[in-house]
């Protein structure tokens, strides 16, 4: 039951997270325009991964699609990347843990087969988790460094006293849905491995006991037992016991614990 449980809030938590990570692919919201000390208030920037937008203060807003794909910085299109490839793994990831699951039976499949569709899935999910957190992280140590680029560039001229109107971005809200999403997808992906072993089947090792039919000529051993079946001569019938050797006839005349017939 715990199993059961396990496999299926780590389903449910990587769906979540996978949910939230196309959401911040998505989104527009990845640098929104710095408002402090801005004198300009009557129009708001803010930039995506696909497009920038502008809103102004009567409540219009335009975008404007990045048209172009060599002039887009390198980052950027390694922030693309490690998003797509994200949603990538965990949709399949989705698709194969949806027939891991223990509460679905398919047909006849192993409990083996279960246990190894999860771990897979369990793998994907990690992976799409850990891309997921390194575009955001990716995106966002970029734009700290535009900032203070941004800052010490808007100060210029009479040692400083004369101050410079240049846009600075700041986080926006995309980044944040993005670390929370790939947490959740992460954690999700654990939760599936540690549910695997679980459904993996127990070896287990029992000692085997072999039997024979009785006959008119068998020998024994200790520790293991031979058996015959032929008609030879009762006379190369022998028993061999704590280390000596004693007929057929003497060993049915005395008998001892190792006479099962």
């Amino acid at each position: 039951m715990a199993v059961t449980a396990c496999q299926g809030l780590g389903f449910v938590v990587s769906l979540i997270g996978i949910a939230g990570v196309i959401a911040a692919t998505c989104m527009d919201q990845w640098s929104t325009q710095d408002l402090y000390n801005n004198p300009v208030t009557a129009v708001f920037n803010y930039q995506g991964l696909w497009r920038s937008c502008v809103r102004e203060s009567s409540g219009f807003t335009e975008c404007r699609g990045y048209f172009t794909l060599l002039g887009l910085p390198a980052m950027l299109q390694a922030v693309r990347a490690l998003m797509v490839v994200g949603i990538v793994l965990g949709a399949i990831g989705l698709l194969v843990s949806i027939f891991a699951l223990k509460c679905i039976r398919i047909g006849n499949m192993e409990d083996s087969a279960k246990a190894n569709m999860t771990l897979t899935s369990g793998i994907m999910f990690i992976i799409s988790g850990i891309c997921a957190i390194a575009g955001v992280s990716v995106f966002a140590n970029m734009l700290v460094t535009n900032f203070w680029m941004s800052t010490a560039n808007m100060y210029t001229g009479m040692g400083g006293m004369v101050q410079t109107v240049q846009t600075r971005y700041t986080f926006g809200s995309a980044l944040f849905v993005g670390w929370v999403a790939g947490g959740l997808t992460l954690i999700g992906g654990v939760m599936m491995c540690v549910a695997c072993r679980g459904l993996a089947p127990e070896e287990t090792n029992y000692k085997t006991v072999s039997y024979h039919a009785s006959g008119h000529n068998v020998a024994y051993k200790p520790g293991g037992f031979k058996a015959s079946t032929g008609f030879g001569s009762n006379t190369k019938n022998k028993k061999i016991y704590d280390g000596g050797a004693r007929t057929e006839d003497e060993v049915q005349s005395h008998p001892s614990k190792y006479d099962y017939v």
